[in-house]
């Protein structure tokens, strides 16, 4: 088996519980409310604009015989580089206020998520950073070709107010193809632990941070 199928079998578990919370169900059906989905935007903003500050401290860290992962994450990097303004220009289409949610702070989970990952950089095997590749990635695909254009046409807003959400999804698939190929040449069974271990420590936190959104009319503390 590949390195890339062993880790979707072994994050199954986390990856179905994220799935399963009535919020991201509601989201794949298009069931979303206005405050959600800006909840989210915010949420996501406050991840994304680590992407690539995180992706340059994991790559100043990988060590020489993985120089081939380090010239795929330069290339991440300029990929992503700007993607927290589409987030916040989001915000603005849909009646948010950017300049407090740029002024603001995360959520717990978000918090500590970001904060896990410059740690395990920094303290333990930077490798650990594609785990959240991973978690992230596969989910945006999954709302951006199942949910955006239900929840652009329940909420009746505009394009612009997608421009995050739906360029992930094109953008991710083919991200994923990459990621696949890299994780399938990834050999290192300690670098391959640090993936799988990173992936179900952010899908359990990214889960913590969709139980927090509004749903149904009422805010859920994380747990």
């Amino acid at each position: 088996m590949s390195f890339f199928d062993t880790l979707q079998e072994a994050t199954h578990q986390q990856r179905h519980a994220l799935f399963s919370l009535p919020v991201i169900r509601d989201a794949l059906e298009g069931k979303v409310s206005l405050d959600s989905y800006q909840a989210f935007l915010a949420q996501a903003y406050y991840h994304v604009r680590h992407t690539v500050p995180l992706m340059m401290a994991c790559g100043a860290r990988l060590p020489s015989r993985l120089e081939w992962l380090r010239k795929a994450v330069c290339e991440y990097i300029e990929e992503e580089y700007g993607h927290e303004q589409w987030i916040l220009n989001d915000i603005a289409a849909c009646g948010g206020d950017r300049d407090a949610v740029r002024e603001g702070r995360p959520s717990l989970p978000i918090e500590l998520m970001v904060a896990y990952l410059y740690d395990l950089i920094a303290r333990g095997n930077p490798v650990g950073l594609f785990g959240m590749v991973n978690v992230l990635e596969g989910t945006s695909i999954a709302l951006a070709t199942h949910a955006a254009h239900s929840i652009r046409a329940r909420l009746a807003l505009p394009e612009a107010a997608f421009s995050y959400l739906s360029s992930h999804g094109s953008l991710d698939l083919e991200h994923m193809q990459t990621y696949r190929r890299l994780m399938n040449t990834l050999q290192a069974p300690d670098d391959q632990a640090a993936v799988i271990d990173a992936s179900r420590v952010v899908y359990r936190l990214y889960a913590d941070m969709f139980r927090g959104l509004p749903h149904d009319g009422a805010q859920h503390a994380p747990v």
